[in-house]
């Protein structure tokens, strides 16, 4: 006598268990990569952990895109803080009364862009790593590779990467 189960034609309970498995990590996978800014950074990380080596081949000072291009007006970083240039993913400081540092403003944990200057540090938003606005030493965070020096130049009080 057949079961009247088995009578009927159709996937196993395993091919139905592993198939809603499979559906739903593909479900949460593609959930991971939304528009949340997480592809962007996976770039950016890229490019920077790429700027990071060849700063190191060559020294440290090594040209980059942009280089010579003005980023703005002296006036507009704050003694003791900094300002963050998105755009050239450069961030500058003013330590002290006239002395401007600039730094790669991806971060050296997971490449996302540091958002904020504040309290004497560059602050990251991802994973909240924060590098010394004096020299771009870790301060705090999972980063353990401090931020890459760029040159930057005063000229009057015009700021140009260089």
């Amino acid at each position: 006598m057949t079961h009247p189960a088995s009578a009927q034609a159709g996937p196993a309970r395993r091919t139905v268990v592993a198939t809603a498995g499979v559906c739903g990590l593909a479900a949460l996978l593609a959930a991971c990569g939304g528009s949340d800014g997480k592809e962007e950074n996976a770039k950016e990380e890229k490019e920077g952990k790429e700027g990071n080596a060849k700063e190191s081949e060559s020294g440290g000072g090594a040209e980059r895109p942009g280089a010579g291009a003005a980023l703005g007006k002296a006036a507009d970083i704050p003694e003791g803080g900094g300002k963050v240039f998105p755009d050239r993913k450069v961030v500058v400081t003013q330590p002290s009364k006239g002395e401007f540092k600039a730094f790669s403003a991806v971060c050296t944990h997971q490449g996302c862009l540091v958002k904020e200057v504040a309290n004497g540090t560059i602050n990251c938003p991802c994973h909240e790593s924060r590098f010394s606005v004096t020299d771009g030493s870790v301060r705090g965070g999972p980063a353990r590779q401090p931020l890459a020096a760029r040159r930057v130049s005063v000229d009057g009080d015009s700021l140009t990467l260089g």
